[in-house]
């Protein structure tokens, strides 16, 4: 389903009322929060979150989750989490405004250092090293093509009375909760590959992962072949794939990974001794042969995360520049660049 649906479906995303006390200093080092929060989460309980994507120094909170006879917004990609980072935003704005300072200056002073990520959230286990949003936001922001941006913004809003430019840079902080989920991967005769998959597709690119790791895992079978274009993912029900969980996380792709270790595992020594014979082996021929050796050419997999990678973050930024168009409402999204931190291989 298209998430502007979505979205038109379940009424936008959780009205919050938020009232915060903030101390900082000159430059712009913010101190102190102090937040109070009413969070609209309609008729189940829900959360708030990305608040602490920012180093406040001291932080305290009362967040009141209120049930009303609203729809909730659950079904939000990522919910809660927009309304978290919009209110840090709007802190961090309001500090530099006060102090006549560039808020990407006041953005960038108050990022988390890696002493300041691990107090902040506490099951953080990753190396200094893989904190990179710091990195990230300077790749966006330090740069003399988003300099050249920001002039030209500001010549136009001194230029035109109705019509006004604005470009804002953002960073996230966004944690990922990972669950067990099952899975299994297929080679039919033909060569074609099918997965399993216990999530479901809402516009995440789920499906797109899951066939880029099968094909990625499996290709360590053919020379010089590309398999993405033989996969193709099977929508699943509670009676074929039990335990499906949740959708976020690399849990399906971890566990498309597993049942494609089982399938290579199975199928390796006989690329071997095709190899010994005639050399180069193509995956049609490879898995022609598979058939005729009646190996198992069907795997499942069940992916339980240690304790060490079930919560882990995300870091990114990104840079917006918007029109809007004072007397309509009307806002167009003239550019966005997107910087994300996707791991390593």
């Amino acid at each position: 389903m298209d998430c502007n649906i979505d979205m038109v479906m379940v009424g936008g995303r959780h009205p919050i009322n938020v009232r915060y006390d903030v101390g900082f200093k000159s430059d712009g080092k913010i101190t102190a929060l102090n937040l109070r929060v009413l969070f609209n989460s309609g008729i189940s309980k829900d959360f708030i979150e990305n608040i602490k994507k920012y180093n406040w120094c001291n932080l305290s909170f009362d967040i009141k989750l209120c049930k009303t006879n609203l729809t909730s917004k659950s079904s939000m990609w990522a919910p809660g989490g927009v309304q978290g980072s919009f209110v840090a935003e709007a802190i961090i704005e309001h500090v530099a405004s006060v102090l006549f300072l560039e808020t990407n200056t006041v953005r960038r002073k108050n990022l988390h250092s890696y002493e300041s990520l691990i107090l902040f959230y506490d099951f953080v286990n990753e190396e200094a090293k893989n904190y990179t949003l710091p990195t990230i936001f300077d790749k966006l922001t330090a740069t003399l093509d988003y300099k050249n941006r920001a002039e030209t913004v500001r010549k136009f809003n001194c230029t035109n009375k109705w019509k006004k430019r604005g470009i804002s840079s953002v960073p996230i902080v966004y944690m990922v909760h990972c669950y067990p989920v099952p899975g299994g991967v297929s080679i039919f005769n033909d060569a074609s590959i099918a997965v399993e998959v216990g999530g479901i597709e809402l516009g995440q690119g789920l499906w797109t992962k899951v066939k880029q790791m099968t094909a990625f895992c499996l290709e360590k079978l053919c020379e010089n072949e590309s398999l993405l274009e033989r996969v193709r993912i099977i929508q699943t029900d509670t009676l074929s794939m039990l335990q499906g969980g949740k959708l976020e996380g690399a849990a399906h792709q971890n566990r498309a990974v597993l049942a494609c270790d089982i399938l290579i595992g199975r199928l390796i020594p006989l690329k071997h001794s095709l190899q010994e014979e005639n050399g180069a082996v193509s995956w049609v021929s490879l898995i022609s042969k598979a058939v005729q050796h009646s190996i198992n050419l069907s795997a499942s997999s069940f992916f339980v995360p240690s304790l060490n990678n079930a919560r882990y973050l995300n870091y990114g930024a990104a840079t917006s520049e918007v029109k809007i168009d004072i007397l309509s409402g009307e806002t167009t999204i003239l550019r966005s660049d997107i910087s994300y931190d996707c791991g390593q291989n």
